[in-house]
Protein backbone atom coordinates (compact mmCIF):
# COMPACT_ATOMS: atom_id res chain seq x y z
CA UNK A 1 0.00 0.00 0.00
CA UNK A 2 1.22 3.47 -0.85
CA UNK A 3 1.88 5.65 2.16
CA UNK A 4 2.37 9.38 2.15
CA UNK A 5 5.49 10.93 3.59
CA UNK A 6 5.88 14.25 5.36
CA UNK A 7 7.21 15.70 2.09
CA UNK A 8 4.07 14.51 0.29
CA UNK A 9 1.86 16.34 2.79
CA UNK A 10 3.97 19.49 2.47
CA UNK A 11 3.69 19.27 -1.33
CA UNK A 12 -0.11 18.87 -1.12
CA UNK A 13 -0.29 21.86 1.22
CA UNK A 14 1.80 23.89 -1.22
CA UNK A 15 -0.49 22.93 -4.12
CA UNK A 16 -3.54 23.85 -2.04
CA UNK A 17 -1.82 27.11 -1.09
CA UNK A 18 -2.23 26.54 2.64
CA UNK A 19 0.34 26.87 5.37
CA UNK A 20 0.59 24.07 7.91
CA UNK A 21 2.33 23.99 11.25
CA UNK A 22 4.50 20.99 12.15
CA UNK A 23 1.65 19.70 14.33
CA UNK A 24 -0.84 20.01 11.46
CA UNK A 25 1.54 18.23 9.08
CA UNK A 26 1.73 15.33 11.54
CA UNK A 27 -2.07 15.24 11.92
CA UNK A 28 -2.69 15.35 8.17
CA UNK A 29 -0.05 12.70 7.57
CA UNK A 30 -1.94 10.29 9.82
CA UNK A 31 -5.39 11.24 8.48
CA UNK A 32 -4.43 11.09 4.80
CA UNK A 33 -2.76 7.71 5.24
CA UNK A 34 -5.95 6.44 6.92
CA UNK A 35 -7.98 7.71 3.96
CA UNK A 36 -5.64 5.97 1.52
CA UNK A 37 -5.91 2.73 3.52
CA UNK A 38 -9.71 2.96 3.37
CA UNK A 39 -9.64 3.60 -0.39
CA UNK A 40 -7.44 0.55 -0.85
CA UNK A 41 -9.89 -1.48 1.23
CA UNK A 42 -12.72 -0.29 -1.01
CA UNK A 43 -10.73 -1.13 -4.14
CA UNK A 44 -10.26 -4.69 -2.97
CA UNK A 45 -14.03 -5.19 -2.55
CA UNK A 46 -15.65 -7.64 -4.96
CA UNK A 47 -18.10 -5.66 -7.08
CA UNK A 48 -18.70 -8.32 -9.71
CA UNK A 49 -22.35 -8.37 -10.72
CA UNK A 50 -23.23 -5.15 -8.89
CA UNK A 51 -24.97 -2.62 -11.08
CA UNK A 52 -23.43 0.85 -11.23
CA UNK A 53 -25.47 3.59 -9.63
CA UNK A 54 -25.09 7.25 -8.86
CA UNK A 55 -27.93 7.42 -6.37
CA UNK A 56 -29.44 4.93 -3.93
CA UNK A 57 -32.63 6.57 -2.70
CA UNK A 58 -34.67 6.35 -5.96
CA UNK A 59 -35.28 10.09 -6.26
CA UNK A 60 -35.86 11.44 -9.74
CA UNK A 61 -35.61 14.92 -11.17
CA UNK A 62 -38.90 16.69 -11.64
CA UNK A 63 -38.77 18.68 -14.83
CA UNK A 64 -41.27 21.09 -16.31
CA UNK A 65 -41.36 23.10 -19.48
CA UNK A 66 -40.39 26.74 -19.21
CA UNK A 67 -43.38 29.00 -19.59
CA UNK A 68 -43.24 32.64 -20.58
CA UNK A 69 -45.52 34.74 -18.39
CA UNK A 70 -46.42 38.23 -19.58
CA UNK A 71 -46.98 40.50 -16.59
CA UNK A 72 -47.85 43.44 -18.81
CA UNK A 73 -44.65 45.45 -18.35
CA UNK A 74 -42.05 45.81 -21.09
CA UNK A 75 -38.47 45.15 -19.94
CA UNK A 76 -37.46 48.73 -20.69
CA UNK A 77 -40.00 49.99 -18.12
CA UNK A 78 -38.72 47.59 -15.46
CA UNK A 79 -35.09 48.53 -16.10
CA UNK A 80 -35.90 52.17 -15.30
CA UNK A 81 -36.29 51.20 -11.63
CA UNK A 82 -32.74 49.90 -11.28
CA UNK A 83 -29.73 51.87 -10.04
CA UNK A 84 -27.44 50.64 -12.86
CA UNK A 85 -28.17 49.26 -16.34
CA UNK A 86 -25.68 48.35 -19.07
CA UNK A 87 -26.77 47.20 -22.55
CA UNK A 88 -30.33 46.45 -21.37
CA UNK A 89 -28.94 44.23 -18.59
CA UNK A 90 -28.95 44.68 -14.83
CA UNK A 91 -25.48 45.92 -13.89
CA UNK A 92 -24.10 44.63 -10.58
CA UNK A 93 -20.78 44.87 -8.80
CA UNK A 94 -18.24 42.18 -9.58
CA UNK A 95 -18.80 39.21 -7.25
CA UNK A 96 -15.77 37.02 -8.11
CA UNK A 97 -12.19 38.07 -7.50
Amino acid sequence: MARLSKDDVLRLAHLARIELSEEEVSEFLIELNEVLAYVQQLQSSDTEGIRETNQVNALTNVMRDDQLIDYGYPPSELLKNLPAVLDDQIQVKRMVE
